[in-house]
This record gives structure tokens, sequence and C-alpha cells, in this order.
């Protein structure tokens, strides 16, 4: 505790509270553009960083990837557009409640929800930040497998459409995951000879073009349309009921955000699709999801930001990037000399609780800045389509460009426009395809990474205590509701 007492001084200088305050602000700002992210950000101005100390060039770029992960909910909320690929889930009940004039409600819920899940990761890594990474570092491929069979297992509750569409679209998202070369035997994959293909499909163009695109050619189709402009006094922050009723959900976010996040490698985005779906699993009013529920937007909120807690840790204690940003934070690391490990524990705690402490001051001062600016953000669904959406479109190409500097994402974030369009059009839901996609390849290759471990023995995974349990979590949550659904239907049956 006095480690952590010493980086929370070292914080309040008055040079690194500003870098932090900087930082904050600018992952919000773009955060908020479509298409772009945190990570994309970090990668930019990590040469910046080069001349910096070590602290203040991490507290930097850490307060950029907690600031953009709220930052992303914003445009998540106002246009259905999610800036940042950890808000894709928020889009889902928060786009609904602006359209009916309730985006400061939505905004403010977002704003206090991400707020308590990253505060909640940040004390959680201060008392158990050794104990959570031996726990992260125990985990191997038949682990990981077992943890992605858990996540594929809830494509039939996702989205909010019925249990075959989604699992359609599911099915899909994991075909698409096999796209490129198979880094086990070197074969391409379904690449139809497309160089751009060879490395798989990127998940940024995927999503842009699934919510961006998709929008801007429905919007196409409603031209003709009067679009009611709420004036800003139709906008306002959430109640007290509304944090009592999202209470619930903003404690499952936080505790399954944490959890996640530790894990190397599943990042945010694949915290608050799992969140969302047992938030609405475990959720009182299941028919509001979709259309608007307040719940939809505290839980994956508060997920997506504890997850960036979390993924600090396997980064700093063991140099293994718990997501694409802390790569990109462990880059900066490595420039500045610093050689991450177990070693920061007992040779440099304070830089590491700095780090920490910066983590918990960009959290807090994201919370003042959105619920300050909520009303102004609002604004944004003020601006006339004709020149929000080519705008967006603009954006949107800029975002699929950057990351690879490749027109193949620019025309594949194109083609699944013309998807999430007609996903729209015939009733699917775009959330169970990113599912599959994000966890597809998670899923293969650490089958066979496993079954070389268990010298192609399957039973080896009855072997691994963690493996078993998650395969017996995710057989009893996929039984219990055909169990419930078949005892409702013999007390139905028996009233009659």
């Amino acid at each position: 505790m006095l480690e952590f007492l010493g980086g929370v001084q070292a914080i309040m200088t008055g040079e690194l509270l500003l870098v932090v305050f900087i930082g904050t602000l600018l992952g919000i700002f773009v955060g908020a553009l479509p298409g772009l992210s945190g990570s994309t950000t970090s990668a930019l101005l990590l040469p910046l960083t080069v001349t910096m100390n070590p602290v203040t060039a991490i507290a930097f770029l850490g307060a950029i990837y907690c600031a953009a992960n709220y930052g992303g909910s914003i445009t998540a909320i106002l246009i259905n557009t999610p800036g940042d690929p950890s808000a894709s889930v928020t889009a889902f009940d928060g786009y609904p409640m602006a359209a009916r004039g309730e985006a400061g409600r939505a905004l403010g819920m977002s704003a206090v929800a991400s707020t308590i899940g990253g505060i909640f990761s940040v004390l959680v890594l201060v008392v158990a930040t050794p104990l959570l990474s031996r726990f992260a570092y125990s985990f191997g491929p038949p682990e990981y497998f077992a943890l992605a069979v858990f996540g594929l297992s809830m494509l039939g509750a996702v989205g909010g459409a019925g249990a075959l569409k989604s699992l359609i679209a599911g099915c899909l998202g994991v075909l698409l995951a096999c796209v490129g070369m198979d880094l086990t035997t070197g074969v391409e994959r379904f690449t139809f000879g497309l160089p751009d293909l060879t490395d798989g499909i990127s998940f940024v163009p995927v999503l842009t073009g699934l919510f961006a695109v998709a929008e801007l050619i429905e919007q196409a189709t409603r031209l003709d349309e009067k679009v009611e402009r709420l004036p800003m006094a139709a906008a306002r922050l959430p109640s007290v009921a509304d944090f009592r009723k999202a209470g619930k959900s903003i404690g499952i976010g936080s505790v399954l955000g944490t959890f996640i996040g530790v894990l190397p490698a599943l990042g945010a985005t694949t915290a608050a699709i799992i969140t969302y779906n047992e938030v609405r699993r475990f959720s009182r009013h299941k028919e509001e999801f979709g259309r608007g529920a307040i719940e939809g937007i505290a839980g994956p909120e508060a997920a997506n930001n504890s997850a960036v807690g979390g993924s600090m840790v396997p980064t700093l204690a063991l140099g293994i990037p718990g997501s694409a940003t802390t790569a990109i934070i462990l880059a900066g690391l490595l420039v500045q000399g610093v050689r991450p490990g177990p070693h920061l524990f007992t040779e440099q705690p304070q830089f590491l609780y700095a780090v920490f402490g910066s983590m918990l001051a960009a959290n807090l001062i994201f919370l003042v800045l959105g619920l300050f600016l909520a009303k102004l953000f609002a604004m944004i669904t003020l601006i006339p389509n004709a020149i929000l959406w080519p705008a967006v479109l603009f954006c949107s190409v800029i975002g699929a460009y950057a990351p690879n500097q490749a027109m193949g994402d620019v025309w594949t974030m194109l083609v699944f426009g013309i998807v999430g369009f007609l996903f729209r059009r015939h009733g699917f839901s775009p959330a169970p395809l990113v599912m599959g996609l994000v966890l597809g390849q998670l899923v293969e290759e650490s089958l066979k990474q496993s079954l070389i471990i268990f010298d192609q023995r399957w039973m080896g995974f009855l072997e691994r205590p963690v493996a078993v349990t998650l395969f017996a979590v995710t057989i009893v949550l996929f039984v219990l509701p055909l169990l419930f659904q078949g005892y409702r239907a013999m007390r139905a049956r028996a009233a009659r």
C-alpha cells in the first residue's frame, strides 16, 4: 500500500497530471471518431513518448487507453457507429435510447459505469496484482480453448434476434476468422488468390463496415423522411432509479471485465460482448434489450473499462500483452529501457504503482469530462444527415485504412457495410457475427496447440481443472435455459 501511495504522490505533480489530462482528453476525442481507436492513436503517438521519462510516457499512453473506451461509446450511442471496437455492444441499446430522446441519459450512464469499472479494476490490481498475474500465467492453450467455447456458447442469446439467426450469424463470424494463412500448416484458406486476405480479415474494417457503412446505407434509404431533431433540454443524465436498476449490471461488468482483461490477448471487446450476454441473461427486463435497456449500456461499459486495468497485469508483470493497445504500451516500455516482468514488483514498485495511479486519475478525469460535456456531445445528433454521414464515411475510410495502410481493408469495410445493411433488413443482429470473428481464431489455434500438448489425446482436457470447470459452466449455462423453458411449458400445460 505504501508503494501505491508513492505512485499516487508521483501522479500529483503538476507536469504528470497535465500529461494524464491531455491523454484523457485526446483518448475521448479519438475514441469518438468512427473507425479510429485507442490502439491506432497509441501507435501513432508512440514516437512522441521517446522524449518523455518512462513514468510520463506510460501514463500518457495509459490515459489514452482508458479514455478511448469511453469515447467510443459517444458515437455508438449518438449515431450507432462505435468509435472504438470495445463500444460495439453499447450501440445495441445506446442508439435506441438516443433515438427516443435520451442521449444524455445514456451518455451519463456510460460515463459512470465506465468509471466504476475502471476504478474497480485498478483497486483489484493494487490489492491482488501478484495473485492475478500468477493466475493469468497459469492459463495455457487448453484453458483458452475452454474459455473461447464458453464465449461461443452464447451465440444463440446475443443480439436480441432469434436463436437460429444468431447462430447462423455467429457461424459466419467463425468462418471469417478462418480466412488467411494457417499458421500451423502454412496453407492459405479462403483467400481466392487475393494477397490482401493472406493475413486474414482485419477486425477494424469489418466492425466499421457493419456499423458505420451499414448505418450510412440505411440513412440513404430515408432521405425523404423528416427526422425530428430533439432540443438540448430533452437530453438528461440518468436518475438514481437508473443507477439502482443498473447496479447489478455494473457489478457483473466490473468483475467479468477485470477477469477477462487479465487473460492475455482477449481484451475489452471480448469482455463487453460476454458481459452483455450475461447481463441480459440475469436481467428481469430481457424484453427491453435491443430496444434501449439502460442495463445494456451499464454492463458492457463497466466491462470494457475494467478490462483495461486487467490487461495491464500480464503486460507489466509478465511481459505478455493483454490486448493490442497494451502491446503498444509494452513496446513503449522497451523503448524506454524498462524490462517488464515479475521483477517490477520488487525492483521498481513505485514505477508500477505510478502507472496504476495514472489510470485511476484518467478514470476520474474522464468521468468529470463525460458528465460535464454530456449535453455538448449530444449536439452531434443535431447535425443534419447530409453533413453528418458523409463525414462519418470519410472518418471510417481513414479508420479502416490507417492500421495497415492497405486499400484492401477499405474494400473489406465497404463489403461488410452491405452485409450489415442486409442483416438489418432480414432481422439478423451483427453481434453474433462480431463475437464469432473475435473468438473463432482463438478457438482454432488454442485447440491445435492443446492437441499438440496432449499428443492428440482429446481426454487430455479432463486433466486440466480450470478447463474442466469452464466446460462445466458452459454446459450448465447452456442447459439451464432449456430446462427453465421446458418447466414453464409444463406449467402452462398443467394450467389449461
